[in-house]
């Protein structure tokens, strides 16, 4: 069903000290079997031969465009050129490839843009190198708002969900300390957090009319205030104006008991308080299979739901499992958005 894909998927190269190179050649080498959609990867093609070389994969690495890539995909790992800007050894980052990551994912965006690229598949980054480099957004995630923010001039807020078999979940906050959680959580983020993920559920999953179930912050979600006020305070009266819209919520809920097998029946996704509320159980239930998908943007975004594992990068060992996932998802994604 894949390969009626009219454009590849951009898959940005991540870091290349990581495992990012290994597991695209292991999902190209398995393309046919798995019947994989075709993708250009954006990045260092030596990174590619040299980490190829080093696990003992004979791969055609062909230098391509967005053009060429759906033809030579079939024989060819086809691949944008991007220089990685210092020697790469795997398992050793260097800030020096920072430019080159970023501007990977730079790439990858403008390909969407201008029509050249059906979605938008990111490979792990380091987030601390990028930092070093002078990289300004906690992560991918913000980076992506603010490209297509320069694209379109229109605000955005992404909103981060864990894709899986078993569960969808969505944390309102993401990548802040713990102790900041309850000052930035609010009425309105949580009311735009569910007003984007019931709007994504219903066009791009074709889910006529999401269930979305909030979590509650504290524990038991707070008792009737008797452990932390921000449950009604600040949830409650969210979940009673987006059901005030037509919008199918219900909450805040207790979150240890949101995510039993009978309970996860009832509800299409998670909308969960902070960052380890959501990707606990997404990663319990499909370390594995989880995709990272962003909702919001003006393209379709996935990446695998992973870092760079620096540890086992060259190795041999790291899995694919997600990032195939991953170019799954963007690409029915993308064929129900054509539909």
């Amino acid at each position: 069903m894949h390969m009626n894909l009219d454009r590849p998927l951009a898959l940005t190269q991540g870091d290349p000290a990581g495992i990012g190179p290994d597991i695209t050649l292991a999902a190209w080498s398995a393309r046919r079997e798995l019947n994989l959609p075709p993708f250009l990867f954006l990045g260092d093609p030596a990174v590619l031969a040299a980490r190829a070389a080093l696990l003992g994969l004979d791969i055609a690495i062909r230098e391509a465009d967005s053009d060429t890539a759906l033809s030579v995909f079939a024989d060819a790992l086809p691949v944008f050129p991007i220089a990685s800007g210092a020697e790469v050894s795997p398992g050793q980052p260097h800030v020096a490839t920072a430019k080159g990551t970023i501007a990977a994912i730079e790439s990858a965006v403008a390909l969407c843009f201008d029509g050249k690229a059906a979605a938008v598949v990111t490979n792990p980054i380091a987030k601390s190198v990028l930092y070093q480099a002078g990289f300004g957004f906690p992560g991918h995630t913000e980076f992506l708002a603010d490209l297509a923010e320069r694209a379109t001039g229109a605000k955005v807020l992404p909103v981060m969900m864990l894709a899986g078999p078993k569960l969808r979940a969505i944390p309102v906050t993401i990548h802040i300390p713990i102790n900041q959680v309850p000052s930035v959580l609010s009425e309105d983020l949580i009311v735009d957090t569910c007003r984007i993920a019931h709007h994504d559920l219903k066009t791009r999953y074709g889910i006529a009319q999401p269930r979305l179930a909030v979590a509650g912050l504290n524990p038991h979600a707070g008792e009737d205030g008797a452990i932390g006020r921000e449950d009604q305070d600040i949830i409650h009266p969210a979940v009673i104006k987006l059901r005030a819209e037509g919008i199918n919520v219900f909450g805040p809920l207790p979150a240890d008991t949101m995510f039993h097998d009978e309970a996860r029946g009832r509800y299409d996704v998670a909308i969960c308080m902070y960052h380890d509320q959501a990707l606990i159980p997404a990663k319990a239930l499909g370390f594995d299979t989880s995709v990272n998908v962003t909702l919001g943007l003006p393209f379709i975004r996935t990446s695998p739901d992973h870092g760079t594992a620096f540890g086992i990068a060259g190795q041999g060992i790291a899995r694919d499992t997600s990032l195939v996932e991953a170019l799954r998802l963007a690409a029915d994604l993308a064929l129900k958005a054509a539909a």
